[in-house]
């Protein structure tokens, strides 16, 4: 391995769990996974009024989401100074006097997001940070493009010093029921990204149903995942409740029978501290408090974490700041 890269993975947070070898496509177990979705809809309706935590649980609560955040930026507009302005905001994401006064002034968050092309300036503001970056790949968001220009795409970032990528599948292989072939293409992408750690993104929104979202991420995971992440922010329908327990329970049973661990990462429509503390309940209702860190769980969000910081400010000084005064850009 590479000096430098070497020295980027250090600072991984997943390198203290084994990592997700993957299996061989097993399609008895694949095919028996089902989805019972009218349950599944009422235990996720009753999530927000079950679980409660207030004052000073809720701000701790709340560092953790905090250091639980892929800060994102994913747009075309997307410029230097804007994503070095977000790696500002990576290494200090609430501001310095709240986190002395909450005794977690070396809080950061879990990663950085951004497009290929972003990959080289993010890294080099983070330098020294340990704080990764993160690439969206394989024609991002629609992973349409040829196959492969999808696995050079990765291959490119990991050379630009991209620690994770967050690939996207081909969704039609779902729809049509092929878990070969996206056992294939999942599998492809692992080994395009070497050291680099995985995300598969689903995009859950456009899979169809509840029974489709179980198979594929349980494929995804036999293929070598080290995450299965809800959306890419850019469909129609993102992160939910329901598709979010249908992953963890995924993640559960494949944990079961392999014993690798394997991370989940909601994305999209995520903006509301508030809903922040939904996901972490019902990942420790779920799966327990081993998921309830960065090396294997994360949040796919920007605007989070304005919000999360107005509502810690609320809890050191008693009054609430205006949200303008917490934009990210």
């Amino acid at each position: 391995m590479e000096t430098g890269t070497a020295e980027r993975l250090a600072h991984l947070p997943q390198v203290t769990e084994a990592r997700n070898p993957g299996m061989a496509l097993d399609l008895d177990w694949v095919r028996a996974v089902q989805a019972n979705t009218s349950a599944i809809e009422r235990r996720a309706a009753t999530l927000p009024g079950r679980r409660s935590v207030k004052k000073a649980y809720q701000a701790a609560w709340l560092c953790r989401a905090v250091s639980c955040i892929d800060l994102t930026t994913l747009a075309g507009d997307d410029t230097v100074a804007r994503v070095q302005r977000l790696c500002a905001k990576a290494r200090q994401p609430v501001r310095a006097d709240l986190l002395e006064a909450l005794g977690l002034p070396g809080l950061t968050v879990g990663a950085v997001c951004v497009y290929h092309d972003m990959v080289a300036p993010a890294v080099a503001a983070l330098q020294g940070s340990g704080i990764p970056v993160a690439a969206v790949s394989t024609g991002f968001p629609a992973g349409l493009s040829p196959f492969r220009l999808r696995v050079a795409e990765i291959g490119e970032s990991v050379k630009a010093g991209a620690a994770e990528i967050d690939i996207v599948i081909s969704r039609r292989h779902v729809l049509s029921g092929d878990w070969q072939a996206l056992h294939d293409e999942m599998r492809a992408f692992r080994e395009a990204c070497g050291d680099a750690h995985v995300k598969a993104i689903l995009a859950t929104g456009e899979l169809g149903t509840l029974r489709n979202v179980a198979r594929a991420s349980l494929v995804c995971m036999m293929a070598g995942a080290d995450f299965i992440k809800t959306s890419t922010g850019k469909e129609s329908v993102n992160a939910t409740l329901p598709v979010t327990l249908v992953m963890l329970r995924a993640i559960r049973a494949y944990h079961a029978r392999s014993g690798y661990r394997v991370g989940y990462k909601p994305a999209g429509g995520i903006s509301k501290a508030k809903d922040a503390l939904t996901y972490l309940a019902l990942i420790k209702d779920e799966l327990g408090d081993r998921w309830l860190r960065p090396d294997l769980f994360r949040f796919g969000a920007s605007s989070l974490l304005g919000d999360i910081e107005r509502q810690l400010e609320h809890h050191v000084t008693g009054a609430y700041s205006a949200g303008y005064r917490h934009a990210l850009g």
